[in-house]
This record gives C-alpha cells, structure tokens and sequence, in this order.
C-alpha cells in the first residue's frame, strides 16, 4: 500500500504528507498521513474517475463526454485501476466502512429498518 504518499509535481517521485493545517484556527498536526488512493492519481486520471461516476459507469456517455472510443475508455479505466490497491487488499478499517455504507444505503432505499440497520452494526 501507498501510505502518505503523492507525487512531487517537478520530477514525479514520490512526496510524504506530514503537515495538515487549520486555516481558521492554524493548529498544525505534523505525523506520515494516508491519502486517499484516488488523491494519488494525476489530475486528469481523477477528473476521467469523477466523470465515471457521475456517468453512473455508462461506458455509453464517457465515450461521447471525451471523444473517444469504448476501447479507449476500457483502457484508460484498467490502467487507472492498475494504480489503486486491490480490494482484497484493504484493512479492516476499510472494509467495516464499505460495510456501513451498504447497510446505509439499504435502509435509505428502504429495504431495512433502521432497527435492522442497527442490528447489523452492532454484528
């Protein structure tokens, strides 16, 4: 896995993130932070994801949205996916939120109660 790392914008090796800091009240915590494996793409690998998702994965629209053809979305998406960590690969922390979300969106779609939903929490 990736930890805290992004890529320096001059020579594109890898950067640590150690500072995070507060605009408003300027606390400064300094430690090694994870990013997010989607912050670690470039700029236009996170605007074609974004678009993706907006597309609701309709390989239909990305195609007329950047004017390419449905292999060229294929291969774009596989070699961003070549990038992020596999599924099985995350930790336990990681996993339990996929969870939680799911449980969430199946009670927001009313195919569980909330009392289910907190019963499943609880497992």
């Amino acid at each position: 896995m990736n930890i805290g790392k992004a890529k320096c914008p001059n020579c594109s090796k890898d950067m640590t993130v150690t500072r995070l800091v507060c605009e408003e009240c300027n606390i400064r915590v300094e430690a090694v932070f994870e990013l997010p494996a989607l912050t670690r793409l470039s700029p236009e690998d996170q605007l074609f994801v974004t678009a993706f998702v907006h597309s609701h994965g309709s390989i239909k629209q990305m195609e007329r949205f950047f004017g390419v053809s449905y292999p060229t979305v294929k291969n774009r998406l596989a070699r961003i996916s070549s990038q992020l960590d596999p599924i099985d690969e995350l930790d336990d922390k990681q996993m339990d939120s996929i969870q939680y979300e799911k449980i969430l969106d199946q009670v927001s779609e009313g195919n569980i109660s909330v009392d289910e939903a907190i019963d499943r929490f609880g497992t």
